[in-house]
């Protein structure tokens, strides 16, 4: 059975390249940086050398970013740090309701320490409105955390214009742009922000490794103590083949990220086209403009998510849904419950997220195939036939 892979914003394959250009790295060049001999300079200077590739693909000084261990550290760093480091200041952060977990578990950590937290709603599109970030400032606001992409419905929020809000008020902004950075033009002057983060391995690059990219003069309490590397920012011995590996990855996708942008738009745009006219009681998640241009997240009634995920990987088909059943939680995605589905509709839902493997040819087995599964599960739902 050929199977398709639909599930690029969970994570990417390893691109050929990217494990090409780590390999060394592993059992060549293998040295600590922070030693002084030849060994250690080599693995030095690779890391300087992918530190300049990630700062060029974000326009950033090659001194402003930081290695992570991934996005979640990333968001971490950034949050956590800003509020540890700027407690005298204030105590106020402002976020938003459709955030990754990797934003809203650290805000909720801090709330449990004293400090004050605003989750901003979201229109049915899933986009935050500026002006009511504006608004949510206050005397005690220390930091603005808001995404650039999201992950699940696939909007892109309007963050230059928060940035700009934000900068007038002298508050902190930091966004997670792990699912954009490497995919669209991400320029963190245009955007007005302070940090971002990023992460390799959902721009196929390798899992454990990531970077938060941190402004010159932005005050940061750094959370992992030890030695000074990456200049007293985030101690312990860097993961050098992870790093030349999200070098690499950069470097690609800065060859081709308008041309693949293009290329992922006419196919998302055509499967979201396919499902409007093959499936009936279906509606399409997310702003039907600015979101990403891999994503696709659809709601169909009357059946679970889980269902349809199950028939579409027997068929080959592997892709995933917005409700956290398959978890230990019960509840529907606090993505699509705060664009105000019900949860019955929320619990119906199916995310397709493409990448540079993806053919025409993939979207037409998808539209050829989850229609007559559809079928077939409404045949099963008392839902379905109580309509």
């Amino acid at each position: 059975m050929t199977r398709i892979y639909l599930d690029y914003a969970a994570t990417t394959p390893t691109d050929p390249e990217v494990v090409k250009a780590m390999l060394p790295y592993f059992n060549e060049t293998f040295g600590n940086p922070s030693s002084i001999y030849s060994y250690g300079q080599e693995t030095k200077g690779a890391i300087a050398e992918a530190r300049s590739k990630v700062a060029g693909l974000i326009n950033a000084r090659d001194e402003e970013i930081v290695f992570t261990s991934g996005g979640s550290e990333a968001d971490n760093s950034a949050i956590k740090g800003v509020a540890f480091a700027n407690k005298s200041k204030g105590d106020h952060i402002i976020t938003s309701s459709i955030e990754h977990h990797a934003v809203i578990e650290p805000c909720k950590f801090l709330e449990r320490q004293g400090y004050k937290v605003t989750y901003l709603p979201v229109d049915e599109y899933g986009l935050v409105d500026p002006d009511s970030v504006r608004k949510a400032i206050t005397d005690n606001t220390i930091l603005i955390s808001i995404m650039h992409g999201n992950n699940e419905i696939g909007t892109i929020e309007p963050i230059a214009e928060i940035g700009k809000i934000a900068r007038d008020a002298g508050v902190y902004f930091h966004t997670d742009a792990v699912q954009t950075v490497g995919h669209i033009p991400t320029d963190v002057n245009e955007l007005g922000v302070d940090l971002l983060s990023m992460s390799a391995h959902k721009l196929y690059g390798p899992k454990g490794v990531g970077a938060l990219y941190i402004r010159k003069g932005t005050k940061l309490f750094p959370l992992i103590h030890g030695g000074d590397q990456e200049k007293g920012r985030r101690a312990s011995t860097e993961n050098v083949p992870g790093i030349v590996g999200l070098g690499k990855a950069v470097e690609l996708a800065q060859q081709g990220m308008t041309e693949e942008a293009e290329r992922l738009s006419f196919l998302r745009d055509k499967l979201i086209t396919g499902l409007q006219e093959r499936i009936d009681h279906s509606r399409l998640n997310g702003h039907p403009v600015n979101r990403l241009p891999n994503n696709v997240n659809v709601s169909i009634e009357y059946i679970e998510g889980e269902s349809m995920v199950l028939n579409l990987d027997l068929e080959g088909i592997c892709c995933s849904t917005g409700s956290a059943c398959t978890s230990s939680s019960l509840e529907p995605s606090h993505v699509l419950l705060a664009i105000h589905l019900s949860h019955e509709l929320a619990h119906g839902s199916l995310r397709f997220t493409l990448g540079k493997w993806n053919t025409e040819e993939d979207i037409e087995t998808v539209l050829n195939t989850l229609p007559g599964i559809i079928n077939r599960l409404r045949a099963m739902s008392p839902l379905a036939k109580k309509s």
